[in-house]
């Protein structure tokens, strides 16, 4: 059975948040960083019973650093029975040993191999094991294969590897050779996923580690290497975000991530696109029917024996709650959950409580649905329908007809904005609990700041998502517009559409004179986009996208209509600053 493990390093707090943070997300053990003992009012005995208490094991001990091939080996002995000192009172029997940074340290693997098969030799007298690790940025070791030949060489039986996917993958590594380690000489494993970037690996390992799942690391190849290996798997991320992060619902996360790598129960086919919710006020209600009727929707139900609307024009589906929890800010709407069509709701429901999703039971009267619910990480519900009839009975029709408005056909895909410190988690929910493959990342200079997005699909494309996040911590890419949430629908022909509708957002004159001279489009037809402030962007393969935003309702929510050619797959992200500052003048003028 795998013993589960995270490092004390991921998580923010005391030690005593960290442990209980930790035990609550139901891992086996931690890996204790000396930082963290150091800086606790604890003794090691006190932790070592903390611990117990909570059912946490403590696996590792780390860091001992700028040990092996030195000059000075009597020292670094000296300073071994210290950590071996502490590590008997805590209860821990293995202990991290980096490979040397030190300008000392000399390329001499002999030397190193000696070294430590005697630190390894005064452990073993004290019953504790020697992790050896190859750091991506060592001195002289900084590959795994290095780190065995050494560890091979000193051949001692208290001594053996640490193998972290961080160094091993930073670096592009061959896996190659690792299965044939024998699994006794593999004493702990460390897992950690990254976003692929350029820049210094020591930078890179220390601020911008991810869970696995997060980043753009082959983490299942990794594990498929270590078929026999039977001791904790442990993840060892050092991220800025979360060492600053509610401690419990990061190690929350952490624990999804470690499960997502296992067999869970499998992600049933989301087949389409249900309903988009909404939570509306007396204020805000008024505005987004005013906005629905606009784009062509129809009011076809009424909820049996709550005060919410269905809105409908052909597959778009649109419903209107006054029930939900009063927004803090009056006359604010959001984005309060929304509905995919499964092959098996309630096989979607297992497999999302068992990926800590948490399931949200719903008070239905007679005759009403009982469709499967979980709490996304921004606050909303997704459910689970295995068609339209399991929902749509629990609406009363008004008699009005959908007559295809302005030849809306589906919806294309949710927007939604994330809170900064759950960027990453949100990312990782989505594509392990409903199944969704990752597509791209984009980052993009706004009007007011950095922003990322983050997009995920069904294979089919069915089902799309984004998320995006403003970098700096601020959840308003506009001020006072506070995570703005938008809804994008599909149309075939969206001149015709936009000939049908209400007014859209005015795009200025300079964004087409640009456009004109980067894709060489006829005059025509850039004054045919100007006229209804549609955006355009082609991709590589010569995909064309055509899209045109509304004005912001109900304070936060917005609607964009999309109209996808010769294969695009994208967002349009180049065009969301045009969107943003376009959005920031019409409230400025309203």
């Amino acid at each position: 059975m795998t013993r589960r493990s995270i490092a004390t390093v991921c998580v923010s707090g005391t030690l005593d948040d960290k442990l209980a943070a930790a035990a609550a997300a139901g891992f086996d053990g931690i890996e204790l960083f000396e930082n963290d003992l150091i800086v606790s009012p604890w003794s090691p005995a006190e932790v070592r019973s903390r611990c117990a208490d909570l059912g946490l094991s403590i696996y590792l001990y780390q860091p001992f650093r700028d040990f092996e091939a030195t000059p000075h080996p009597a020292a670094a002995l000296r300073r071994a029975e210290h950590k071996f000192e502490v590590m008997a009172e805590l209860g821990a029997d293995t202990l991290l040993v980096c490979s040397s940074v030190s300008a000392e340290a000399m390329d001499d693997d002999d030397l190193a191999a000696e070294q430590l098969a005697a630190l390894a030799n005064a452990a073993a007298g004290r019953g504790i094991r020697i992790a050896y690790e190859a750091l991506a940025w060592g001195r002289h070791v900084n590959t795994w294969d290095h780190s065995w030949r050494i560890v091979r060489a000193a051949d001692h039986p208290a001594l053996g590897l640490c193998l972290d996917s961080f160094h091993i993958l930073s670096r592009s590594s061959t896996l190659d050779g690792i299965e044939d380690i024998p699994p006794e000489k593999i004493f702990f494993v460390q897992l950690a996923d990254a976003p692929h970037l350029r820049m210094d690996v020591l930078q890179w390992s220390r601020h911008h580690r991810l869970f696995p799942g997060q980043g753009s690391f082959d983490l299942s190849d990794f594990l498929g290497r270590l078929k026999n290996y039977d001791g904790p798997l442990s993840l060892e991320v050092f991220n800025d975000v979360f060492r600053q992060s509610d401690p419990e619902r990061t190690a929350v996360d952490a624990m999804r991530s470690l499960l997502a790598l296992e067999e869970v129960p499998a992600a049933p086919e989301l087949r389409a696109h249900a309903f988009t919710e909404f939570g509306v006020d007396g204020r805000s209600g008024p505005e987004l029917q005013e906005a629905l009727r606009g784009l062509g929707f129809t009011h076809t139900g009424q909820h049996r024996s709550k005060p919410v609307e269905l809105w409908e024009q052909g597959a778009c589906r649109v419903i209107l709650n006054s029930a939900v929890t009063r927004p803090r800010t009056p006359g604010t709407a959001s984005l309060s959950a929304f509905a995919l069509t499964s092959a098996d709701p309630a096989q979607s429901g297992v497999r999302a409580e068992a990926l800590l999703a948490p399931p949200l039971p719903r008070t239905r009267g007679p005759r009403e649905a009982e469709l499967t619910s979980v709490a996304a990480p921004d606050g909303s519900t997704i459910l689970f329908s295995r068609d339209d009839d399991d929902w749509r009975a629990d609406f009363l029709a008004t008699g009005e007809i959908d007559t295809g408005g302005a030849g809306l056909t589906h919806t294309d895909h949710l927007g939604l904005a994330q809170p900064f410190d759950h960027f990453d988690e949100a990312g990782l929910f989505y594509r392990s609990v409903l199944g969704l493959t990752q597509l791209t990342t984009e980052e993009y200079a706004a009007p007011f700041g950095l922003m990322r997005s983050r997009a995920f699909a069904t294979g089919d494309r069915t089902i799309r998502l984004a998320l995006t996040v403003a970098l700096l911590r601020r959840g308003d890419w506009a001020p006072a517009v506070v995570d703005p949430q938008h809804l994008a629908f599909a149309t075939d022909d969206i001149f015709a559409t936009a000939e049908a509708i209400g007014p859209t957002l005015p795009v200025p004159d300079n964004y087409y004179a640009d456009l004109r001279a980067r894709f060489a489009l006829p005059d025509e037809t850039v004054e045919r986009l100007r006229r209804f402030g549609i955006l355009y962007d082609r991709d590589a393969t010569g995909g064309e996208l055509l899209h045109l935003y509304t004005p912001v309702f109900g304070g936060r929510v917005f609607f964009e209509i999309v109209q996808r050619t010769g294969g695009y797959d994208a967002f349009g992200e180049t065009n969301a600053p045009v969107r943003m500052a376009a959005h920031r003048h019409a409230r400025l003028s309203s």
